[in-house]
């Protein structure tokens, strides 16, 4: 596996300023802009919303990396990541103002326009029982001055903050809080706590008000939600989920009796020759498309850079899609887009476009026998699915382990499909 041009630069950068040497004498390591620069643009080096995005050294040597003003940053054994609790399955369902014209949700592509729909169609005072709301702050910003303890290796490491460039997605008043949200159009496992860390100091020492930050992520039809506290507001890692919430804007309810529907009437596909699918999260499957629908082509690198996948799950959900003729790869530039099918996809409504994603599915004889199943008897086991697959010789499974970590994909698969009869 070839290293990104950010493990290159910044191997580079560890061995110029003997980074390892100083953090293990001293505990940590400040680096200025201009000394990235030399070796790529500091913007795109420095750039870590998830822990999937550090770079290999980082990774290996359990460090993460913080802004300390506008030219400088700390690198240390810091935790500054904070996986995201597991959300509610089920969904509430939300009616988008029939008079908004200018807003489709089956086409945001954006973080903007995905919390003006959430501030539109009332997601927002439904979430935070507040109303009414006014957007009052937004955009970049200085963070000012302030002083935190962020767990490191087992120790608690004091930072001292000055001036550091702050982003806020949006910044809604009310009559007893201002709510700051960060906003994701791309699923991921955690996220970077200063993105809700930094403003909430800002403005919890600017106002008397209470300040909530909320981390809000759509993909699909789909808000989450989730509101986090700081208590003590001094320390970095004292974040606690308040509450969260998953909402949707459906026409309409894909149930078993639909999925019964479109069995019957979905015909199967001859086994293609590309590796049967190792990708169980089928929703994360569906954000990547949407990533490529707004790109005419994007390599492992770009999605790698720019999703919260590592390399090999890059490999792995881009190959899920093209089993499922919704993705292709240029030969020429080993670059991934959609298929004409996929692009289509995704001029249908939402509801529509989850229909034809479980009709893209169902072709494929193994998960439709094992769907049949599923729906027959409530249940089915992951011995029973490597028996449907033996029967159905699926390209290139030749050992007991890869038919029982792909059955694991089939069943995630399955059980997505049931999920959306709840959620929509």
């Amino acid at each position: 596996m070839s290293d990104s041009k950010n493990d290159i630069a910044w191997n580079a950068l560890f061995e110029k300023h003997q980074i390892l040497e100083i953090i293990e004498r001293e505990g940590h390591f400040k680096i200025k802009s201009s000394d990235i620069n030399k070796f790529r643009e500091a913007r795109l080096m420095t750039k870590f919303d998830f822990s999937s995005q550090l770079p290999s050294i980082f990774k290996e040597n359990n460090l993460s990396l913080l802004p300390i003003s506008r030219n400088s940053y700390l690198i240390a054994p810091m935790q500054a990541f904070h996986t995201f609790e597991k959300q509610p399955v089920q969904a509430e369902r939300i009616v988008f103002p029939e008079n908004i014209q200018s807003i489709k949700i089956e086409e945001i592509s954006s973080e903007a326009v995905a919390v003006n729909a959430a501030f539109l169609s009332g997601i927002l005072e439904k979430f935070l029982k507040e109303s009414p709301l006014n957007f009052t702050v937004n955009g970049r910003m200085g963070s000012e001055t302030f002083e935190f303890t962020i767990d490191a290796n087992g120790t608690s490491l004091s930072v001292n903050i000055h001036n550091a460039q702050i982003e806020i997605d949006a910044g809604l008043e009310g009559p007893d809080s201002l709510t700051l949200i960060e906003a994701k159009n791309s699923l991921s496992d955690d996220f970077l706590i200063r993105q809700l860390y930094f403003p909430y100091r800002l403005w919890s020492d600017k106002i008397e008000k209470k300040v909530r930050p909320v981390f809000m992520t759509y993909t699909n039809g789909i808000f989450y939600l989730r509101e986090y506290a700081f208590e003590p507001k001094s320390h970095y890692n004292a974040i606690k989920l308040v509450q969260a919430k998953r909402y949707s804007i459906q026409e309409g309810v894909i149930g078993d009796e639909e999925l019964k529907q479109i069995l019957r009437t979905t015909q199967t596909v001859m086994e293609p020759e590309i590796p049967f699918p190792q990708a169980d999260s089928f929703d994360r499957l569906v954000n990547l498309l949407e990533f490529l629908y707004q790109e005419e082509q994007m390599t492992l690198e770009d999605i790698t850079s720019t999703y919260d996948f590592d390399q090999r799950q890059s490999r792995y959900y881009t190959s899920a899609g093209m089993y499922l003729g919704l993705i292709y790869k240029d030969n020429e530039s080993h670059a991934f887009g959609l298929t004409d099918r996929a692009r289509k996809l995704f001029k249908e409504s939402i509801f529509q476009r989850q229909l034809s994603l479980i009709r893209c599915v169902l072709e494929h004889v193994v998960f439709h026998r094992c769907l049949s199943t599923y729906l027959r008897e409530g249940i089915i086991s992951k011995e029973a699915v490597v028996e449907i697959m033996k029967e159905e010789r699926l390209y290139n499974i030749n050992s007991e382990n890869t038919y029982f970590r792909r059955a694991a994909t089939i069943i995630k698969w399955l059980e997505w499909m049931r999920e959306e009869g709840l959620d929509f």
